[in-house]
């Protein structure tokens, strides 16, 4: 799979760049974003909850104001040349409800799938959640990836 592959990324890969001992290695992902050598979307509930993720982790690291350093990642995530804000128009909104009658999974999630569909991109999670379990089959049908597996394939 190449870098020039475009995700849809979930709060799971982003929350994770912020844990400086994580085994995951999501830096290459956002080093790749950042140099341009890889494109993300982003919807806008992903990134409400990348806001609320952040600020509750930079809460409990005890950094000072974490409410304005959770504004200052969203906006660092989205000034990467790889990454743009995916609106979630009528296509997105109808695909995701269609999506949440076949799974029982959390919306955020589901809106990450339907924007992978629509723009043709990979719907990118950091690894396979319990709720996700049941439909794994129809999920990596679907195009959805697990960062846990992927950061082995690429280079």
């Amino acid at each position: 799979m190449s870098w020039r592959r475009a995700f849809v990324l979930d709060t799971s890969v982003i929350a994770e760049y912020l844990d400086e001992s994580s085994p995951y290695g999501v830096e290459r992902l956002f080093d790749a974003l950042a140099a341009g050598a890889a494109r993300a979307y982003v919807t806008p509930v992903t990134l409400s909850e990348v806001i609320y993720v952040a600020a509750r982790i930079y809460s409990e690291a005890g950094v000072r104001d974490p409410n304005a350093r959770a504004v200052e990642l969203a906006e660092w995530l989205l000034a990467l040349p790889g990454v743009a804000l995916e609106p979630i128009g009528r296509e997105a909104a109808l695909a995701a409800g269609e999506l949440r009658k076949r799974f029982r999974m959390a919306l955020p999630d589901l809106y990450v799938i339907a924007v992978g569909a629509l723009r043709g991109a990979i719907p990118l999670f950091l690894k396979l959640e319990g709720e996700m379990k049941p439909y794994e089959g129809e999920l990596r049908r679907l195009g959805v990836a697990f960062w846990e597996e992927l950061r082995h394939q690429l280079p």
